[in-house]
């Protein structure tokens, strides 16, 4: 039965975002079905072969390792701040952002990241039918963030046209930054983390495709990335490190004010109703967890962490899941895991047309025009994700 679901499931979102396109005609089927295979042997191969197990187990080693070596730089700051055996949320899983944000940098800096991302992006060119510069940004968009990959093109927005931007930022939307993958790591299991960001991929593309379809002629086509200043490498390293806290900063800011939100929210819906708001949105959401595969018992819980991610973001979501009180089968964990590895929610609408807007003004409004069609896009990707992922559990 999950199984068929699932394929309703399947069917649903691409059918949705056939509806929901703006030139249906323009819509290249064989990029969107090779892509649609790509993401279900990816998927295959990195949850269900012995090669796949073990390339995931060494990459989540790595980032073990990462946030081994950023323990000590936190410990030094922070030692004895927390009581003996506890392990504060902002120092274990936040903090570390900083370490792994210098890493970035570094490899940034001795132009490792650009060469991949350049030609990764351009390889990708030939498969998904978009233009190099999309194909790039893709790419970009899961190591750099959804608002630092605009940076990287910034003197190309100014000739990009309103629906190249609506793609580029669906593709944004749809990924996360690899500084905080291992944050990630810390509170969902590492093959699933790693299987969402290769699904989100080319599931940017495929929605993207669908929804927002269009040809580009060759000089429009090209793939100019801009240069960042020239720095010396340690103005390089304490920018890079600055951002990193700045990013762990917000996180925590905006999960304090979130997760007491919900909490006060949940009362009052609790004294009135009788049940909390979060149970509320778990009912609402249970049938769209159920067209993942998500059996019907487990679907409103289930439906309610999806909201709840939507809502407000996945890192509050994604707390949730980690306190292990939701007894879900492992098929379940492994779909509404994928499911909330991204940056979809309302708030990430702000943060990509105000990133924007500080590099271009008139291409920031583009964006916030085309807002609620972007995160409605992005949300898709997610459901397919881990619609596919359901099915090859």
């Amino acid at each position: 039965m999950s199984f068929i679901m699932g394929i309703i499931g399947l069917l649903l979102v691409l059918g949705l975002s056939y509806g929901i396109s703006t030139n249906r005609k323009g819509i290249q089927l064989r990029p969107l079905i090779v892509m649609l295979v790509l993401q279900f042997l990816l998927g295959f191969l990195l949850l269900r072969t012995t090669f796949g197990t073990t390339l995931v187990g060494g990459l989540a080693n790595v980032f073990a390792a990462l946030l081994t070596f950023a323990h000590s730089g936190v410990t030094f700051v922070f030692g004895g701040i927390a009581n003996k055996g506890s392990a504060p949320f902002f120092l274990t899983v936040l903090m570390p952002i900083v370490f792994i944000s210098a890493i970035i940098g570094i490899l940034r800096y001795i132009k490792i990241l650009p060469f991949f991302m350049k030609w990764v992006g351009l390889g990708l060119s030939k498969i998904n039918g978009l233009g190099k510069l999309e194909s790039y940004n893709g790419i970009a968009s899961a190591i750099l963030g959804q608002s630092e990959v605009f940076i990287s093109i910034k003197k190309e927005l100014p000739f990009l046209s309103e629906k190249r931007l609506t793609t580029m930022s669906i593709s944004a939307m749809s990924t996360v930054s690899m500084s905080i993958v291992g944050s990630y790591m810390a509170l969902l299991e590492p093959r699933y983390v790693i299987t969402a960001l290769v699904l989100n991929l080319f599931g940017g593309f495929i929605i993207s495709s669908l929804v927002n379809p269009y040809q580009l002629d060759q000089q429009e086509d090209e793939l100019l990335i801009a240069e960042d200043d020239q720095q010396t490498f340690f103005q390089m390293l304490g920018e890079y490190i600055l951002d990193g806290f700045h990013v762990a900063i917000t996180v925590a800011a905006m999960l304090i004010g979130f997760v007491a939100l919900i909490a006060m929210i949940n009362f009052i819906f609790s004294k009135i109703t009788g049940l909390t708001f979060q149970e509320i949105l778990g009912y609402i959401f249970a049938p769209f967890a159920f067209i993942t595969g998500i059996p019907w018992d487990e679907a409103v819980s289930a439906g309610s962490l999806m909201a709840t991610k939507l809502v407000t973001n996945e890192f509050v979501a994604m707390t949730e899941l980690a306190k292990g009180s939701w007894d879900f089968s492992g098929r379940t964990t492994a779909i509404v895991s994928v499911f909330l590895v991204s940056f979809a929610n309302f708030s990430s609408i702000g943060i990509i047309s105000g990133a924007m807007k500080g590099l271009n003004e008139e291409k920031g409004n583009l964006v916030a025009k085309n807002g609620l069609k972007i995160l409605l896009s992005a949300t898709l990707v997610s459901f397919l994700s881990a619609i596919v992922t359901g099915l090859i559990y």
